[in-house]
């Protein structure tokens, strides 16, 4: 079985990675560290009118990853691994997971498929399974390992909790320890994944001690998130009558911020407006960047102003004026790296390759 095969470093591996998107899939198979192939498919919403939740579109998605192996003339047993973006499951520590009945049976959970990623662990786990070979997934957006300190916000019964961009982040850090001739566990980052949410995570020593929770509405506003927001005009907004639960929610992650300023969650129309002298847009913008910075201050009390560099990731660190916008707040603080866009298909591969090579031991979920 290809599950036995975990301790063997001695080959060139073969893995296909899997990572479902709310309107995307993206399938890559990669030699060690080098993609050997890649299809991003797009998802129109008609191709989904009938499935009833998430978990139907599980056969759909699928196929498509079996039709790029056709394609490519990969045959499923010439695979060492398949790995998959885990889901919104328990919260658990960094790491690569083998994919086993307790965390099928929590990928299959309700709250786990309020998000296609849990997508990726089922179709990894249903690969694994057919075709004898290892399944993984690799730091989901539920790893926390937040100190205790930090979960108390206020209210008792409420924690904060660690829900972030893990895997880019993760990934990002390790590249930015290496070149800077250091290990991960030994280096002290502030890293801001700056995306459709923007979540910003203080990393010491290869734990992420303290981050937001991008998904509940704490630290900065996004192209679709409110972010922080002052609570009693919520709450007034929630008992006037106005909106349902359902649209709150929706607001508060999906409609709010740059969206609901500008009527776009698309940085390059926005960058179109302000070139063509919009300056309401440009306000947008600057006080996005402005709550970025802010966030990285956080977090760099945090790290007790000791820090080897800040990292700025995501699909918006390819916009040269928002990153420098928060360059000219913190760069005095700590070098400035960016790394943009998510890098996820290659940080998953690298989580299976570490297991693989007996670097690093697979978890078990529990």
């Amino acid at each position: 079985k290809g599950r036995e095969r975990f301790t063997l470093n001695n080959k060139a591996y073969k893995i296909l990675v899997i990572n479902p998107g709310s309107t995307s899939t993206k399938i890559a198979v990669y030699e060690n560290e080098h993609p050997i192939a890649e299809e991003f498919i797009h998802h129109t919403p008609n191709e989904f009118k009938d499935c009833a939740d998430m978990l139907a579109q599980f056969d759909i998605r699928l196929d498509y990853v079996m039709k790029m192996l056709q394609t490519n003339n990969i045959k499923p047993e010439s695979l060492d691994a398949v790995v998959g973006r885990g889901g919104v499951i328990k919260p658990i520590e960094s790491g690569t997971y083998h994919i086993n009945t307790k965390m099928k049976q929590d990928l299959i959970d309700n709250a786990a498929t309020i998000h296609a990623s849990a997508l990726g662990g089922l179709m990894a786990d249903k690969l694994g399974e057919k075709y004898g070979i290892a399944a993984f997934v690799v730091d989901p957006v539920v790893v926390d390992e937040m100190e205790q300190l930090a979960k108390l916000s206020g209210i008792p019964g409420i924690e904060r909790r660690s829900i972030f961009h893990a895997l880019n982040a993760k990934a990002v850090v390790r590249k930015c320890a290496r070149e800077l001739g250091i290990k991960y566990e030994d280096g002290r980052f502030v890293v801001a994944h700056m995306g459709g949410g923007i979540t910003v995570g203080a990393h010491r020593y290869g734990r992420v001690i303290d981050v937001n929770d991008g998904l509940s509405g704490e630290g900065p506003f996004s192209p679709e998130r409110c972010g922080t927001v002052p609570l009693a005009p919520v709450i007034e907004m929630c008992y006037s009558g106005k909106f349902t639960k359902e649209e709150m929610l929706a607001y508060l992650n999906k409609n709010g911020g740059m969206l609901a300023y500008l009527g776009t969650n698309d940085m390059r129309l926005v960058e179109k407006y302000i070139r063509h002298g919009d300056d309401y847009a440009a306000l947008v913008m600057d006080s996005m960047a402005y709550q970025v910075s802010k966030e990285i201050g956080a977090m760099v009390a945090v790290l007790e102003g000791r820090l080897n560099a800040i990292i700025l990731t995501g699909g918006l660190a390819y916009s040269h004026r928002f990153t420098a916008s928060i360059k000219q707040r913190v760069d005095q603080i700590a070098p400035v790296i960016t790394y943009p866009g998510e890098n996820e298909l290659s940080a998953l591969n690298e989580g299976a390759l570490r297991v693989l090579r007996g670097q690093e031991s697979v978890k078990e979920y529990s």
